[in-house]
């Protein structure tokens, strides 16, 4: 039986069609290559550019030169003998051309999560430093609005990852959309996206709380049983983490750009980031996503610690020092109060949220590099 497709215009879905009846669709310009797709006994979405036989098959719109291609002998027409390039770092590369190409878009994206960011912070700080005050009317106001912020905060997250996947995959194309239109394509996948936030996030969360107690457990304990013990339980969790995380790579990517269901997006995922064992360790999607991830950890980290690392040196030595952890404790407090809003701290991190787009980007041109080859 031949196969059957569904085809969605504008919101709607027509069919189901073999390809001799989408080939007539396609003559009378109902059907373009960038139309969402699916086969009719499956639930994973793709384009209809991407149906054998509807449409001449164009190259990815990211292109990067891996072995697969230096061994099928593909050469560009009076072009020279490539030469073999670094994936990671044309994937970079990328990554930065179309950030900078859609710079203040994705800047109206990263204020989604700044604006209440730098809200809750202020409010936050304002109400640390009213030492001695009495909870008022003003002090539960602020309090509250705090708490609002970083609701809303949660609340924008998903459409935030929606748009990055979109913007990104549109300017990796070559093609140029207003930020409004971003913005609303986003919304529609709300309810999907938080689902998966939650599901996802939630079960890092838990492993890092799980980490935390089980190192507490290595710190307190003074028997070699429970020691030892304690450090098979986190060698345990740290597989745990790093299970969930392969399997998790690319979820974002087939929930938005794939339209997939929560399961059917965990399932390509885990799918896709465990391709290409065919090629060199370090062009799999799973190394090189591991790499994009450390990359960008090991920035936030820098930025992070870097300003207060002379602070952090000094609690350390007083730390050796004291043998009383309750007046360090009080010291560490009291100093915190009194700095009142930590100004250079709430610049990097709106800086860190400027640039966090790229972390997004990256994963998406990755995704559609390696797309092609786990087909």
């Amino acid at each position: 039986m031949a196969e059957q497709w569904i085809i969605r215009v504008h919101g709607r879905d027509y069919g189901p069609a073999d390809l001799g009846t989408l080939h007539d669709w396609k003559a009378d310009g109902r059907v373009l290559p960038t139309n969402p797709a699916r086969r009719s006994d499956l639930e994973i979405w793709q384009t209809a550019a991407e149906i054998p036989g509807l449409f001449r098959v164009e190259p990815p719109p990211v292109q990067i030169r891996d072995q697969r291609s230096v061994n099928r002998g593909q050469r560009s027409e009076g072009s020279e003998e490539p030469t073999s390039t670094s994936p990671t770092r044309n994937i970079l590369t990328e990554t930065f051309l179309i950030y900078f190409r859609g710079f203040f878009q994705f800047f109206g994206l990263s204020l989604l999560g700044i604006v209440p960011i730098v809200c809750a912070e202020l409010t936050s700080r304002f109400i640390d430093t009213a030492s001695g005050v009495n909870v008022d009317l003003r002090t539960l106001v602020a309090g509250a609005f705090g708490v609002c912020m970083i609701v809303l905060r949660l609340v924008l997250l998903p459409i935030y990852i929606a748009g990055i996947q979109i913007l990104s995959v549109e300017l990796a194309a070559g093609n140029r959309t207003s930020f409004f239109k971003v913005l609303n394509n986003a919304v529609k996948y709300w309810p999907r996206i938080a689902g998966l936030c939650i599901f996802v996030y939630g079960i890092f969360f838990l492993l890092i709380v799980f980490a935390f107690g089980i190192a507490a457990m290595v710190a307190t304990s003074t028997a070699l049983v429970s020691i030892v013990f304690a450090m098979g339980l986190l060698a345990f969790q740290v597989w745990l983490f790093s299970r969930f995380f392969i399997n998790v790579l690319f979820w974002q990517q087939f929930a938005v750009l794939e339209n997939a269901n929560a399961a059917d997006a965990l399932r390509a995922s885990r799918r896709l980031a465990r391709s290409g064992r065919d090629l060199p360790w370090y062009q799999r999607p799973l190394w090189r996503g591991a790499l994009i991830v450390s990359l960008w950890c090991a920035f936030v980290m820098a930025i992070t610690l870097t300003p207060q690392w002379h602070m952090l040196r000094d609690y350390f030595l007083e730390v050796m020092r004291t043998q009383d952890p309750q007046a360090l404790y009080e010291k560490m407090t009291a100093a915190m109060q009194t700095h009142g809003v930590d100004y250079q701290a709430l610049a990097i991190n709106v800086g860190q949220r400027i640039l966090q787009p790229l972390l997004g980007i990256a994963f998406v041109v990755l995704y559609l590099d390696s797309k092609p080859g786990a087909d």
